[in-house]
């Protein structure tokens, strides 16, 4: 499809308008289909400091409905823990040998998971993993005694969130081959753990703005009084 055509099928889309969730949920569907199953993202700007330590907002969640999107699991595991994680799906396992595979940066994984025994040796990968984002981190339940659990539940659907710069904090919830229920409710769940992880120390308004939007899509403005 021409861009032209895509941007006339989307002249009701108003940038300024803060739209009710069931508004944006009827736009995304009523967007030019692509070929591919596209993502539905989030963007939340918070009222935070993310430069002070304890308004430095991070999780994870796993949302009530699988984003059913394949991604690879490499874990850093060792005896049990790395049965436990090939059973529950894990793509990669090793230890050392993993330390040595991805030393120059050649990164073949989505997400890296690992037991608390383990994250002295995975900390050599600090300088590769950390710019990428893919440093496991207890707070976003990729460091973890129950590595079987934390597998299986990335596989299922989890998102894994930090704030960035200006206090903005993105995520993939859904995709747009779910109905507009499915995204609704992982769009509220996701939302609601913001909300759970608010600092006490962050003062004024913490839900400033939130965008939705299709991988391909504009971003919608969402009121955010509904929340």
């Amino acid at each position: 499809m021409k861009e032209s055509k895509y941007k006339k099928e989307l002249a009701e889309f108003d940038v300024e308008k803060a739209y009710k969730t069931e508004e944006v949920m009827d736009l995304l569907k009523k967007q030019p289909k692509r070929n591919f199953t596209e993502s539905v993202d989030v963007a939340v700007k918070l009222g935070i400091d993310p430069k002070k330590s304890d308004q430095n907002v991070r999780g994870s969640l796993t949302l009530p409905n699988s984003l059913g999107k394949k991604i690879t699991i490499v874990a850093f595991a060792e005896g049990d823990k790395a049965d436990e994680a090939k059973k529950a799906g894990a793509d990669i396992i090793g230890s050392d040998d993993l330390i040595e595979k991805y030393k120059d940066g050649n990164i073949d994984f989505d997400v890296a998971v690992t037991t608390p025994a383990l994250m002295k040796t995975v900390s050599k990968l600090a300088k590769v993993l950390g710019p990428k984002g893919l440093m496991p981190n207890p707070k976003s339940g990729t460091v973890t005694e129950n590595i079987e659990k934390a597998v299986k539940d990335l596989k299922h659907g989890q998102v894994i969130f930090k704030a960035e710069q200006q206090g903005i904090i993105q995520g993939t919830i859904a995709n747009s081959g779910m109905d507009n229920a499915q995204i609704t409710e992982n769009l509220n769940s996701f939302i609601a753990e913001l909300k759970r992880l608010k600092p006490a120390s962050s003062k004024g308004i913490y839900l400033q703005d939130i965008y939705l939007s299709t991988s391909m899509g504009p971003g919608y403005r969402i009121d955010v009084s509904q929340f």
